[in-house]
């Protein structure tokens, strides 16, 4: 395990491009998003999703999270965008939004767990921003964590069994305390909320009327 200290809001090209090929060669790196640390990994790589699972002790019946580079990402991995989808992206893309759609049939069936609908992110992070568009492709944004334990919001509490396995960690320093993303499921008959995070209820209602 290499670890890498970038700014957090004006990180280094080559340590970027350097974690980049790493993810693009299959590998799994460590990077800060605005309140937790995740793990990142190619998402058309099956191998590299299975360590994902295999580090974070993650139980197969649980999909992951994907970050992508823009909205033109979602072309390879959703089948339609909701006209409601599209009005909550208008309004709180890039940032802590995650947006369950339904998935193309040739998303991994590990990313989606089996359930064929896959939840995306745009975010708003310099370091991941910068790492997901250098790797060109979406990459897997599960927290590094243990599955079930708490996610970290600075590298000297990773838990050593997930520091121990990946290939790189991009340290940002402590990242802001607060909560996580909000987590919706779109369809074009309902929007469901199933975790308030940072964007509350009331924030999402104002957005869709």
């Amino acid at each position: 395990m290499k670890s890498s200290e970038v700014d957090p809001e004006n990180p280094d090209s080559g340590v970027i491009h350097k974690a980049a090929d790493i993810i693009r060669r299959g590998g799994v790196v460590v990077f800060p998003t605005r309140s937790l640390y995740g793990l990142g990994a190619n998402a058309f790589d099956n191998a590299a999703v299975d360590r994902i699972f295999r580090i974070k002790k993650r139980p197969s019946r649980k999909p992951l999270l994907l970050l992508i580079r823009n909205r033109d990402d979602l072309l390879q991995l959703v089948r339609h965008v909701p006209p409601s989808a599209q009005k909550l992206m208008d309004r709180f893309w890039p940032g802590r939004l995650t947006i369950i759609m339904d998935a193309v049939d040739s998303l991994p069936k590990r990313l989606t767990a089996g359930t064929g609908r896959i939840g995306i992110r745009l975010t708003a992070h310099p370091v991941a921003e910068s790492l997901i568009a250098a790797v060109g492709s979406p990459i897997t944004g599960t927290s590094a964590n243990i599955s079930g334990k708490p996610g970290c919001s600075r590298v000297s509490r990773l838990h050593p069994a997930v520091a121990r396995k990946v290939d790189m960690i991009l340290d940002a320093g402590t990242l802001e305390e607060g909560v996580g993303s909000t987590v919706v499921e779109v369809s074009d008959e309902e929007v469901l909320m199933l975790r308030e995070g940072s964007i509350s209820s009331e924030e999402l209602r104002e957005a869709l009327s």
